[in-house]
């Protein structure tokens, strides 16, 4: 990469602020009105109006800025659009993260903007919603919330680690039992506990803070877990398949922590739920 890339980079990583701010006004905004809501792959699997409101606003600003630049988002490809990372640079979005707490008003919602280059992930930017706050992360140049750097656990002991998690769209019989056989294993551990909040990227910007020592969770996407890996990476921690490899940005499964002996640990106890690829036809 030349020092001519390096600062455009940092020129994404200025828009995508603007970007995920104006985005999650829109948010605040939306949250307050009556909500139009669809499912999509399950009844689990929730959209509004808004988060094709919120995705066009994003990709349209940023393609106005950098018009030979990719996009994958997560409302266009729920509407056919393929999901394939090229070496192309690349902006791997969620426009609103935590769709069902939307809905609800749960407070527990962000705009999720990524940026990979050559298929390694460069940038994120995150915005909560609800309480203003912004995560930022660029390779090489730390992890930070409202300007402050962030560090992650360094835990080691699973016994006093506190994991998150989320459920997964599919909630059949038999993958519901494969997914409490894997919090039970991780609760009687045993571990401080489990905690579920429903918005993956936030788990896992409260990794990158510090505040729980591990994540795991199968039927993520790759806009899900792009801006909070560099965050992850950025403050410390590590970021890998379930199997305990490199992460697969597109595999739709993830194991976070803030210690290697953390994520090791997790990844011996999980019994996989099997998930299509984000870049396969479904």
């Amino acid at each position: 990469m030349t020092s001519t890339d390096s600062d455009r980079w940092g020129e994404c990583m200025d828009v995508a602020v603007q970007i995920a701010r104006k985005a999650g006004k829109m948010v605040q905004e939306a949250v307050k009105q009556e909500k139009r809501v669809r499912s999509k792959s399950t009844p689990t699997d929730l959209v509004t109006e808004a988060d094709h409101q919120v995705e066009e606003l994003i990709i349209s600003t940023l393609r106005e800025r950098f018009p030979s630049h990719r996009f994958i988002g997560e409302e266009s490809s729920a509407a056919g659009e393929k999901c394939i990372l090229t070496d192309n640079p690349t902006w791997i979005i969620d426009p609103i993260d935590g769709t069902c707490n939307f809905v609800h008003s749960f407070p527990m919602v962000a705009v999720s903007i990524g940026f990979a280059v050559n298929k390694e992930l460069e940038l994120g930017v995150i915005y909560h919603c609800f309480d203003e706050t912004l995560y930022t992360g660029r390779k090489g140049h730390g992890a930070f919330c409202n300007g402050v750097r962030l560090h992650v656990s360094k835990e080691k002991d699973v016994s006093k680690a506190l994991i998150l998690t989320e459920i997964g769209a599919k909630r059949d019989p038999h993958t519901l039992d494969i997914f409490l056989g894997n919090l039970k294993k991780l609760l009687s551990a045993p571990s401080h506990g489990v905690r579920i909040i429903g918005s993956s990227t936030l788990a896992l910007c409260l990794l990158a803070s510090g505040a729980a020592e591990g994540y795991y969770q199968y039927g993520l996407h790759c806009w899900d877990i792009a801006a909070a890996a560099v965050l992850i990476r950025e403050a410390g921690g590590c970021v890998m398949d379930t199997t305990g490899g490199p992460l697969d940005l597109m595999s739709r499964r993830v194991v976070a922590a803030g210690s290697q002996e953390i994520a090791d640990y997790i990844v011996q106890q999980l019994q996989p739920i099997s998930y299509g690829r984000d870049d396969h036809d479904p």
